[in-house]
């Protein structure tokens, strides 16, 4: 079922985003347990999600109320309590805000989960379920002889209009419900107060501070911690609810700054973004919490002071209540020697009330067996033994999976180092740039590697290495564990790894310090500055470094079996059927919408048909015939529809359809092109009238001025002739038809004549666009005046020439003496004649400039 939703609701959002969709963050309850969580999952892989993560609503919630202040968060600590009071149930959360340094991207907002409070059934729908109890109390008393609770479709419409009524009484102290055709024709009309609401649900509000002391408790703090409290819900909307829970955090007022119904979606969109490769947000951590703790528990047999043996049963904390995660974290057992078991259970719940436990199942989690504890002792019983690390991980979901287990053993060995020559280090040397390096420790068929020293630690009462001081103080302590995340480092890595890397630190000039004894590292730092003093102190040192030990760690992979003793996981053969099962469903769903769709567009189609044949536009272009022959058959289909359409298939729906459309194909035809023609014939004679135009401005251009070519004219000219021609003949024969005849005239015809025309013009038109003008040589003219020579103007007289385009048609004569000089002229003006070519040049200017208007 959770598949099945999960699918449409991936539908509704590939509709609006219009793309598909396969990467999702899901938002959960926070009080939902391990079972639940893989639950989701598994609802996820059904419906071929790829789940990012899954994220709290609460801690959604929290991170969309910072991402928008991110500017008032900083070092100093903020406490926020978040109080939503759903449908379902109600979470109350308390947050704290301030900004962390981190290694990777300088100082960032951080949230931490502080607390949770929670109550499965307090929410919304308990409020309308007993108004629509009520309502159907009313009703019955107003028909004794009817009982409106035995019929499912009345309770339901009391239902809806509870709803509606819980939303008004939040505004008014009273409102009038009424419902038409309650039960057998009958209509229902009541008053019913906000009072009386309340009274109905007064139980309901005495539970609303419950959540808010839950979250104070398991947050270890009081209200006067608390900066603010922000409402969050539909169901925080009813008066009742925010005076209960004003009076019981004692603040001024409630938060209302944030979109009660959104909020958790929006903090789960930001989140997805930062998960997502295809958005780049603003870095925000987000630490979240678990909710219950979890242990592991495992029995190991003692001896008591009679030498008698017996079990004895132990329990080590992995995860505090309200422990953070993501988090890492490490169970070590150091008495066991051979394959045992161990379980992986919740912790302490008493915090729970008695319905909480009934509905959160089993409390046994996982049974973890270990096989081939025994053959790692065997193969390693020259090492000594560290215990048997079992590493868990508790990922970003909240998810508590057991990576691996091993076999960890220590041993000390002695560095031994040997003379080189000259040659032998410059051959190490240069076998190490190209990967040689020198030999690498032999592996065994056990698997197992050379890895660092690791330190590790369990909070058994909240607090980091407590278990493993513990522990190496006395050993009367079977496991301890690690908090944090853990490090490690593969085969050749380590620092007792390989002797490749020795050898290229030697090289290089590093001193190589594997795991000494304090004493001897001592020595070694110590005694290293004094090297240069002499052969006898390097001497001296070599001699230390030959006596001091390393210890080597080896790791062996220990064979789990798990058994999920809460919810077992479907297995694949299951999870492919019920995968193949909601494929299928989805199918159904898909074709049962395309008969549906189908069966709307021929009803649709006979009853919009039957109309247009009595318009007045269908009627001029068909016969009484042919319209009668159309209504017949619509008849029939409107016949066949009633008594067998309903459960026709989809394919008889849509061949009903293409026959229907066949048959009415002509005049719709015929209409359709008398709709277009107005509008295509009139663009086709405007285009005509301007090609014509443009052709005689073309034909007028001097021939030195000329630049389209009488073919390109004559192309044009043809084409205008051809156009016309075509344009006439077709309307003079399309007159000669009736309206009931095909028509001869077709607009895709005229759109086809008009794109060719506009071709023709188009291409002379660019052609003119980028079109350069030719050159004009400049000739020297004389005038003589009463025998003398008359010059322009002085040199120093410099007047801009007017640009082309701009000159007057028919330009004025100007006096030589008061004529512009131009950058040409200045180069004659000691030639004679030099007025009159002055003249002839400006007039040509002018004419230019015509032609250029024309074109």
């Amino acid at each position: 079922m959770l598949g099945m939703v999960l699918n449409y609701s991936r539908g509704l959002a590939e509709e609006f985003a219009e793309q598909p969709i396969k990467d999702a963050v899901i938002t959960v309850p926070a009080y939902f347990n391990q079972a639940e969580r893989r639950a989701v999952l598994h609802a996820a892989r059904m419906a071929d999600l790829k789940v990012l993560q899954l994220i709290n609503d609460n801690t959604a919630v929290a991170l969309n109320y910072g991402v928008f202040r991110r500017k008032d968060i900083n070092a100093t600590t903020q406490n926020i309590m978040f109080y939503d009071m759903g449908a379902g149930s109600t979470v109350c959360t308390i947050v704290t805000y301030q900004t962390v340094k981190t290694k990777d991207s300088g100082t960032q907002p951080q949230l931490q989960i502080q607390g949770i409070g929670f109550d499965r059934t307090l929410g919304g729908l308990e409020m309308e379920l007993r108004l629509r109890d009520y309502l159907a109390k009313l009703f019955n008393e107003q028909h004794p002889t009817k009982d409106v609770r035995k019929n499912p479709r009345a309770m339901a419409k009391l239902l809806k209009e509870a709803n509606r009524l819980k939303t008004v009484l939040s505004a008014n102290a009273d409102h009038m419900a009424q419902i038409e055709g309650l039960l057998d024709d009958i209509d229902f009309k009541t008053k019913v107060s906000r009072q009386e609401f309340e009274d109905l649900c007064s139980d309901l509000f005495k539970r609303v501070p419950g959540p808010v002391q839950q979250a104070l408790s398991s947050a270890e703090m009081n209200m006067d911690g608390i900066d603010q409290v922000i409402l969050v819900g539909g169901a925080t909307r009813v008066p009742k609810v925010q005076e209960v829970l004003l009076k019981a955090v004692g603040k001024e007022e409630l938060g209302k700054n944030i979109n009660a119904d959104e909020a958790a979606a929006m903090g789960a969109v930001y989140q997805a973004a930062a998960l997502s490769k295809a958005f780049k947000v603003k870095p925000f951590i987000v630490r979240d919490a678990a909710v219950f703790p979890i242990q592991v528990e495992f029995t190991r047999e003692v001896e008591e002071d009679d030498k008698s043996r017996s079990l004895k049963h132990n329990k080590r904390i992995l995860f505090q209540r309200m422990a953070p995660y993501p988090q890492r974290k490490v169970i070590t057992f150091n008495r066991y020697t051979d394959d045992f078991e161990f379980y992986v259970n919740y912790g302490d719940l008493t915090f729970l009330n008695q319905d909480d436990l009934r509905v959160f199942g089993s409390l046994n989690l996982t049974t973890v067996r270990l096989k081939g504890v025994g053959d790692s002792f065997k193969k390693h019983s020259d090492y000594e033994s560290k215990g048997i690390k079992a590493h868990f991980n508790m990922d970003e979901s909240g998810v508590l999976s057991l990576d691996r287990v091993e076999s960890v053993f220590e041993t000390l060995v002695e560095d031994k180092l040997e003379e080189e020559s000259t040659l032998t280090k410059l051959g190490n040397t240069i076998s190490s740039l190209f990967g040689g390096g020198g030999p690498t420790p032999e592996t065994g068929a056990n698997l197992t590697d050379s890895v660092q020293e690791e330190e590790e630690s369990i909070a058994e009462t909240g607090k980091e290495e407590q278990g493993e001081k513990q522990d190496q103080k006395s050993s009367t302590e079977d496991a301890d564990g690690g908090q944090g995340q853990e490090k490690q480092q593969s085969s050749g890595q380590a620092e007792t790894g390989s002797p490749k890397a020795e050898t290229q630190r030697k090289q290089e000039g590093e001193k190589s310090e594997p795991q000494h004894p304090k004493e001897n590292r001592e020595t070694a730092k110590e005694e290293e500055p004094s090297k240069s003093s002499g052969d006898s102190t390097a001497s001296k040192t070599e001699e230390e470094k030959i006596k001091a030990p390393k210890k080597q760690k080896l790791v062996h992979e220990i064979t789990m079996e798990l058994d999920l003793n809460d919810v077992p996981d479907l297995v694949e053969d299951e999870l492919k059927s019920s995968m193949k099962k909601l494929q299928d469903l989805t199918i159904r769903d898909l074709e049962k919408q395309e008969r549906e769709k189908s069966a709307n567009s021929l009803e649709s189609f006979i009853f919009e048909t039957q109309d247009k044949l009595y318009q007045e536009e269908y009627q001029f272009v068909s016969t009484e015939e042919q319209r009668e022959e159309i209504s017949k058959k619509l008849s029939e289909a409107s016949s066949w529809m009633e008594d067998e359409g309903y459960a026709a298939a989809t394919k008889e729906l849509k061949d009903k359809l293409s026959e229907l459309k066949k048959l009415c194909r002509n005049l719709f035809f015929r209409v359709e092109e008398r709709r277009k023609w107005p509008e295509r014939l009139a663009a086709l004679e405007s285009l005509l009238n301007h090609s014509t135009i443009f052709l005689r401005g073309a034909r007028m251009i001097p021939e030195s001025d000329q630049i389209f070519t009488e073919v390109e004219l004559s192309t044009l000219e043809k084409a205008i002739n051809e156009t016309t021609i075509w344009k006439n003949e077709t309307l003079a024969e399309q007159n000669k038809l009736t309206p009931t005849e095909k028509p001869v005239l077709l607009s895709k015809d005229i759109e086809f004549k008009i794109a060719a025309l506009d071709r023709e013009v188009q291409y002379l038109l660019n052609k003119a666009k980028f079109a350069k003008p030719k050159p004009k040589r400049e000739k020297n003219a004389t005038k003589t005046d009463s025998g003398k020579n008359t010059t322009a103007a002085p040199e120093t007289e410099n007047t801009i020439p007017p640009t082309e385009g701009k000159q007057e048609d028919k330009p004025e004569d100007i006096d030589p003496a008061e004529e512009p000089v131009t950058a040409e002229k200045a180069a004659i003006d000691d030639k004679p004649g030099s007025d009159s070519g002055s003249k002839k040049g400006k007039a040509e200017a002018g004419g230019e400039s015509r032609k250029n208007d024309e074109l």
